[in-house]
């Protein structure tokens, strides 16, 4: 592609004037990337998450051993070496492999949290904020009531109630991350409710419903990405452990069943927790990037 032809799409994706909401929507999202390109520790934390996603798509090749069978009398508790990168645990299985397979149960907790958890807080949120009144107090009592007990507390409570398992794990985590998210959604739809731009589509007849859905969440869709991305880091330390259960390949447990070695084979805890931190720092990266990004006020645009 020649140098001319790129300025031209360069400044027709910077027009003042866009001809078409097409055009208009592919410039913000074209000033929003060079905003986060321009942030080099953000493009770090994006290229760890996209290690991560690649890792759990090939673990099935890149795993030199099964993550669930290991030899029990000729490789138990071995350390580090050439046949075994990260040593082996007290069951002979090959930690490695093991890490690899486990990132794929890290995507699953932090994307199924983020479908559950985001949408349930973004439609609390902006219905509070939107009706007002006693709509509004209902809802934001029961948010407070979430938000006055700690995260891992009442997550512990509901997989004490739901047993043990990773989905019931997934499912306490998203009835605990909401609340945040109702908040960011309803402090946003305050800020557009009385605005001429709403005051419009009323006056052409619209319902409160199609309102809320087609003009209101999507102005709050940029500030809670940017905090599910940030919160991703924390969803990650609280499943880690929470509902695995053996001999499932999950990060948390695999340091919980290493504490007893911590002393002497020191890598059977310490390879999951390296693994942990370097994912959790690739979200808490990634998220102040978007947050940079997708703030208009930040940034020549």
């Amino acid at each position: 592609m020649s140098a001319e032809t790129m300025q031209t799409r360069r400044e027709w994706l910077l027009s003042e004037r866009p001809s078409s909401r097409m055009q208009a929507r592919l410039g913000r999202a074209y000033v929003a990337w060079r905003r986060f390109t321009a942030n080099r520790l953000a493009l770090v934390g994006l290229l760890i998450i996209l290690a991560l996603v690649v890792v759990a798509a090939l673990a099935g090749v890149l795993a030199p051993y099964s993550p669930t069978v290991g030899d029990l009398k000729n490789a138990r508790l071995l350390a580090p070496s050439a046949a075994h990168w990260f040593g082996t645990d007290d069951l002979g299985r090959d930690i490695y492999s093991r890490i690899l397979y486990g990132s794929r149960w890290t995507l699953y907790v932090v994307i199924l949290v983020a479908i559950i958890a985001a949408p349930i807080g973004l439609l609390v949120g902006t219905v509070a904020g939107y009706a007002g009144g006693w709509t509004d107090a209902i809802l934001m009592r029961i948010t407070d009531i979430f938000l006055a007990f700690p995260k891992l507390v009442l997550a512990l409570a509901f997989v004490a109630a739901l047993g043990p398992g990773i989905e019931n794990a997934v499912l306490a985590i998203a009835i605990t991350s909401w609340p945040p998210y109702a908040r960011i959604a309803r402090a946003e739809t305050l800020t557009v409710r009385n605005s001429d731009y709403i005051k419009a589509v009323q006056l052409m007849g619209a319902s409160p419903f199609r309102i809320v859905l087609r003009h209101i969440m999507p102005l709050c869709i940029s500030s809670l990405i940017i905090r599910v991305t940030l919160d991703m880091a924390g969803i990650i330390l609280t499943a880690a452990g929470l509902g695995a259960q053996p001999p499932l390949p999950e990060w948390g447990a695999m340091i919980a069943s290493g504490r007893r070695f911590i002393l002497d084979q020191w890598w059977v805890a310490a390879a999951p927790g390296v693994a942990i931190l370097i994912v959790s720092l690739g979200f808490n990266l990634l998220g102040d990037g978007l947050r940079d990004a997708l703030d208009p006020r930040s940034g020549d645009q």
